[in-house]
């Protein structure tokens, strides 16, 4: 329910009361992941998706329904061979929907943690005895939480930990403990919903596709900033989506700014002066991906002056060069899609070859089976 957090924290500050189905486990091709969320508040309007359109029209339903008896439901929604248009997925997946009606708790609460860009994660249970499913635990960074699983005394402080790794590595899934917090009792399945600040793009280079990357970039989610040496390029006019325009030589600034290992380093000056040693501290640090803009002369140029500095083919092995995918780009908003494209498939395993053709999975990501089949529609 987080992924929708802005749009139901309003709806908490109207005072309205709403219904939240969340995507808590997917099996085989199914369109969204684990945390997706719909929304319906008492008037019946709608927000959020669960599944891209195969089953919102029963989804919303239950939501309703959600609304009337104030009962949580876990439902599963399958393919169906015998009627591949009735309620079900006809891309051949399998996704369990947790149901829960929204009436204070400490729901408000991870959504205004959400809205705040404060790092938090939602811990629900999704299977187990019916009188605690649903029931919700905020998990701070510290360790720190409130609500309650309203189990076993221990459950609480098992959730907890759990939750706080998941955190860390900003995960949403879930995890299996048993009912007394430990692997014994009956198992419970937690639904793990962790809010992060956005991850960071730095953008290295103040030229024309640096502004094209900036829009990519912010489409994709990142917090992007662009860092440049030469503050007649460097400025607000010519970057005007860019949350952070800094002024300073590039290693410099990567040495003094915080990164971790979501964040994506793309170096577009193509200026050896600024390159090699920006490249040199960048391949040290644990982030997700370094990329470096030129040509293949320019590229095997760079990798020599970068040996020649010391790097090892092991730490040259990380640089992403010439940047992006191939798609035949020219125009520097075609280099920034072949860029952000890259990106993607690199966070998320893909081939990126065409999908046409192909025998490889659309999804990537670790498949999960589903949490259960309560009231499963086939």
């Amino acid at each position: 329910m987080l992924d929708i957090a802005e749009e139901l924290h309003r709806w908490v500050e109207q005072g309205r009361e709403f219904a939240v189905a969340t995507v808590v486990a997917v099996g085989g091709s199914a369109p969204r992941p684990p945390g997706a969320a719909l929304a319906v508040d008492g008037d019946g309007t709608a927000i959020g998706s669960v599944s891209g359109g195969c089953v919102e029209g029963a989804v919303y339903e239950l939501c309703r329904q959600a609304l009337e008896d104030g009962r949580t439901v876990l439902e599963s929604f399958g393919y169906s061979d015998e009627d591949a248009f009735a309620v079900g997925l006809t891309c051949g997946g399998v996704i369990d929907i947790l149901v829960t009606p929204v009436r204070g708790g400490v729901c408000p609460a991870a959504l205004a943690a959400a809205v705040s860009g404060e790092a938090a994660a939602l811990v629900r249970v999704v299977s187990g005895p019916e009188d605690l499913l649903g029931q919700a635990l905020l998990v701070r960074p510290d360790g720190s939480y409130e609500g309650g699983l309203g189990g076993h005394p221990e459950l609480d402080r098992t959730a907890a930990g759990e939750a706080r790794a998941m955190l860390d590595a900003g995960r949403t899934g879930t995890v299996e403990i048993g009912e007394e917090g430990s692997r014994c009792g009956r198992p419970l399945t937690l639904l793990v919903e962790s809010s992060v600040p956005p991850p960071r793009m730095i953008v290295f280079g103040a030229v024309d596709f640096a502004a094209a990357l900036v829009r990519v970039g912010k489409f994709l989610g990142y917090h992007v900033t662009v860092c440049d040496a030469r503050p007649v390029f460097t400025t607000k006019v010519r970057f005007p989506d860019a949350d952070e325009i800094v002024v300073a030589w590039p290693h410099r600034y990567l040495e003094s700014t915080e990164v971790d290992g979501r964040t994506v380093l793309c170096v577009l000056t193509h200026d050896a002066k600024f390159d090699v040693p920006l490249i040199q501290a960048a391949l040290k640090l644990p982030v997700a991906y370094i990329g470096a803009m030129g040509s293949r002369r320019t590229h095997e140029d760079r990798n020599r002056r970068l040996r020649e500095a010391g790097v090892t083919e092991l730490e040259l092995a990380r640089l992403r060069s010439p940047i992006g995918l191939d798609l035949g780009a020219r125009t520097p908003e075609e280099t920034a899609l072949s860029i952000g494209a890259e990106i993607v498939a690199h966070r998320r395993g893909g081939s990126g070859v065409s999908l046409t053709g192909a025998h490889t999975p659309i999804h990537h990501d670790v498949p999960r089976e589903p949490a259960g089949r309560i009231g499963s529609v086939a």
